[in-house]
């Protein structure tokens, strides 16, 4: 059983860094004044503002904004202000063991996920594929903070499901349980042949990804295969590939058909997440149960503690 972090609960501390691309002074500023709003504290990284090329700051520099915020006692929730490119850089720099000791929230997406799945796999630490500091703006659909505090500030079991009006749909049918990992394809494609590559064995395996053309995807895909990620899941729930081009006459739902569903895995597909309009909360690490023949993903366990 993975180690839900504690419960994130109204005035409590937030810290901001920047793990992976740079991103605009004034657009961290604004969403930190949201979260002000919504009452919580907020401390920022040495280096949030930096910027080294495509890149806030050195791999070591983001390490240590990352490692001091698991450090800080009065920090509950460690919240990266962007994705973008870079995270795995940090990966070597991280000092696991303090890490373990010092459970805490840590929530986003994109890039975001190599450090996540790490996370679980090296300390047992559930974190959340959810919501991002540029994500809290007055604009924000209110299914994305309604799925973002059940996941963080609610000890109840729940179901992971879509706004109302986007069906989720199965297309392979199954009932599989076991802990969910995964996040943005590219990202953690990237991690195969690391110390750091994602482990699939027993796990229901979540993936999706943004703006690469179907022919891409269907690369990124085949490595998972050959890479023998598909033999040692359990199950598949695939979300969205928003802004992904059509790719020699072929969409990314001929993919799933004619690619995926032949895997013979239980799977779910159009999970609302990550790059989409709407995100789900994703607890990486918890233990989940997808149930393809009465069309629900239910989260077994609370994903936070008191």
């Amino acid at each position: 059983m993975a180690t839900p972090p504690p419960i994130l609960k109204p005035g409590d501390t937030v810290g901001i860094v920047t793990l992976g691309s740079p991103l605009e002074a004034a657009t961290i500023n604004a969403r930190i004044d949201t979260l002000k709003k919504l009452g919580f504290n907020v401390v920022l990284g040495q280096y949030v503002y930096s910027r080294n090329g495509f890149l806030a700051g050195t791999d070591q520099e983001r390490a240590y904004d990352l490692m001091s915020m698991f450090a800080n006692k009065q920090v509950k929730m460690i919240l990266p202000s962007r994705g973008g490119e870079g995270v795995a850089g940090i990966l070597p720099y991280l000092d696991y063991n303090l890490i373990q000791a010092n459970p805490k929230i840590v929530t986003g997406y994109s890039d975001i996920t190599v450090l996540q799945n790490v996370l679980y796999q090296y300390t047992n630490l559930i974190t959340f594929q959810s919501l991002l500091l540029i994500d809290f703006t007055e604009y924000a659909p209110p299914y994305n903070y309604d799925e973002f505090f059940a996941a963080t500030s609610t000890i109840y079991y729940r179901h992971i499901h879509n706004p109302a009006g986007i069906p989720l749909v199965s297309r392979v049918p199954g009932n599989v349980t076991g802990p969910i990992v995964g996040g943005n394809l590219t990202s953690f494609v990237d991690t195969l042949g690391t110390p750091f590559e994602i482990d699939t064995t027993g796990k229901i395996l979540f993936f999706e990804e943004t703006h690469e053309p179907i022919n891409k995807v269907y690369r990124l895909l085949n490595h998972l295969k050959l890479a023998g990620k598909f033999d040692d899941c359990i199950g598949i729930i695939m979300g969205e590939c928003t802004g992904c081009q059509v790719s020699y006459g072929k969409s990314y739902d001929d993919l799933i058909n004619e690619f995926v569903v032949p895997l013979g895995k239980p799977l779910m597909t159009n999970l609302t997440s990550a790059h989409g309009t709407y995100k789900a909360a994703i607890p990486i690490g918890a233990m989940v149960n997808l149930d393809t023949q009465n069309n629900t993903i239910t989260v077994l366990e609370p994903t936070v503690s008191l």
